[in-house]
């Protein structure tokens, strides 16, 4: 059994949310959110609120036991970029742009040793 969470259009560039979660795939959730309190990264809180609520659909939707849970797979997508216009030397312009992500994170229970 497993539990999913998804966070989508997030304001962060897929490579640095990417450098965030492969810190934390494969631990079990407390351990990730401990790194991730102590991790000094924009995408570090926002992969924390991810994997709560990967959590707690856990707990509501499928009685699974908060204590056993792990990530089983997290991930980051490219979303779509808003794209802005720079204005550069003689006249010209550049395109900017504001890269998004979906950050999706999987829960599972540990099977008992």
């Amino acid at each position: 059994m497993e539990a999913t969470a998804v966070a989508r259009y997030l304001r962060i560039s897929p490579f640095k949310a990417r450098q965030v979660v492969d810190l934390i795939r494969g631990k079990s959730t407390r351990e990730a959110l401990a790194i991730l309190r102590y991790t000094n990264k924009k995408g570090a809180p926002l992969i924390a609120k991810v994997i709560k609520s990967a959590v707690a659909n856990a707990e509501h939707n499928f009685d699974m036991n908060a204590d056993e849970l792990y990530v089983a797979a997290a991930y980051v997508d490219e979303g779509p970029s808003l794209k802005r216009l720079k204005p550069r030397a003689y006249g010209r312009a550049d395109m900017m742009k504001r890269r998004t992500s979906h950050i999706t994170v999987v829960v599972k229970e540990r099977e008992a040793r």
